[in-house]
């Protein structure tokens, strides 16, 4: 999908064409739309078409025409039926009259500024808008992070009621994306540093502090990704102490029911030998029954003895 946009007297309008300071935003774009955004930009289609790669890396190219931004932005995905987080990369290419970006969907980064959600947001300020959509970006990962950590909390409130097997593969998915994020706010750190020090790109003082500010979510962000996975190994290893817990009180209560049932076992094997004149009741008419007796009361001793020990 390929929109175009501009800001005319303060607000954000939609055009029909590509104009001098507009923003072109390519969403999942048709190579149709890739090649004629190439064609009037004047831009490399491979530069457009590399955010449509999912495995592609985070990087700063610079040409004689464009500076080509590639950075890794959060992303929903569903994995084993559950709601997951990845990353998937946003192309900026920053150019003297305009600015493009190039994602394969609809991000969170760029959609405040679609709805003009963003304070002193303006298409002709390119130098700006950059740093505003990467510190949009960082916003977004931590936005994520904190819903991450709140699953991870929801998880452990419920953990007194029982495991299940859901609860392990969930717990599995929030580890990776712990993983998916650490790895790409690295990189993207990488990526904003060279931006404080490239000097090909135009900055005004009030740029420099917002860039600034980038790098210092960037980096709060990696912080807390890495604090939420510590975190994370914590919660596992509890699923996992309370799930030998279990196995253990299952194991417990087992070998009690076998020390129970073994009682009647060893008592009638006693009376089934072929030694009548030695055994007690076996001429008497009550005998059935008070070997029945013997029976209960023996096991409900046994019962009382492995209660008090804790083992029934």
């Amino acid at each position: 999908m390929l929109r175009i946009f501009k800001t005319v007297e303060g607000r954000l309008s939609v055009l029909d064409k590509i104009e001098e300071d507009s923003w072109i935003c390519l969403t999942d774009p048709s190579l149709e739309e890739v090649m004629e955004v190439a064609e009037v930009c004047k831009i490399d289609a491979d530069d457009l078409r590399a955010s449509l790669d999912e495995e592609e890396a985070s990087r700063i190219e610079i040409t004689d025409d464009y500076t080509l931004i590639l950075v890794d932005v959060p992303s929903k995905e569903t994995r084993n039926g559950n709601q997951a987080y990845t990353t998937i990369p946003l192309a900026i290419i920053l150019m003297d009259k305009m600015i493009l970006t190039v994602c394969l969907e609809d991000t969170i980064v760029l959609r405040p500024f679609i709805n003009e959600k963003v304070r002193d947001f303006h298409t002709f300020k390119k130098t700006r808008f950059v740093y505003q959509i990467l510190y949009s970006n960082t916003s977004a990962y931590l936005h994520y992070l904190r819903r991450i950590d709140k699953k991870r909390e929801e998880m452990e409130a419920g953990i007194s009621q029982g495991t299940t097997k859901n609860d392990l593969i969930v717990l599995h998915e929030l580890e990776s994306d712990l993983v998916y994020f650490a790895t790409s706010l690295r990189v993207n750190g990488v990526v904003l540093d060279k931006l404080s020090r490239y000097s090909r790109i135009k900055q005004y003082p009030e740029d420099k502090e917002l860039l600034s500010d980038v790098i210092i979510e960037n980096q709060q962000a990696i912080e807390m990704a890495n604090i939420y996975r510590d975190i994370l190994n914590g919660t596992r290893e509890l699923f996992s102490s309370m799930i030998d817990n279990s196995l253990n009180n299952v194991m417990k209560v087992l070998t009690s029911v076998t020390i129970i049932m073994a009682i009647p076992n060893i008592i009638s094997g006693m009376w089934g030998m072929n030694v009548e004149k030695s055994l007690p009741f076996v001429h008497t008419t009550y005998g059935f029954y008070a070997l029945l007796g013997m029976i209960v009361v023996s096991c409900c001793m046994a019962a009382i003895i492995l209660k008090k020990k804790d083992l029934f």
